[in-house]
């Protein structure tokens, strides 16, 4: 399956990626990373935060392109 050029080079890359999920997850360990907005309520679950720190990565490489 060929991956075409236009999906690769929308991905962030690694470095700036990393950084993004390295502060969800300092969030998430201070206690103050929130599922929703800053409404919603607060993160208990790992997975979760994982999945929330994906989710930020993918929005923001959506406003870049």
């Amino acid at each position: 399956m060929a991956i075409s050029r236009s999906s690769t080079s929308k991905q962030l890359t690694g470095s700036r990626k990393n950084k993004k999920i390295k502060t969800v997850m300092k969030e998430f360990k201070k206690g103050t990373l929130r599922s929703g907005s800053k409404t919603g309520k607060k993160v208990k679950n790992r997975k979760q935060a994982v999945a929330i720190a994906m989710s930020e990565v993918r929005r923001a490489n959506r406003r870049r392109s």
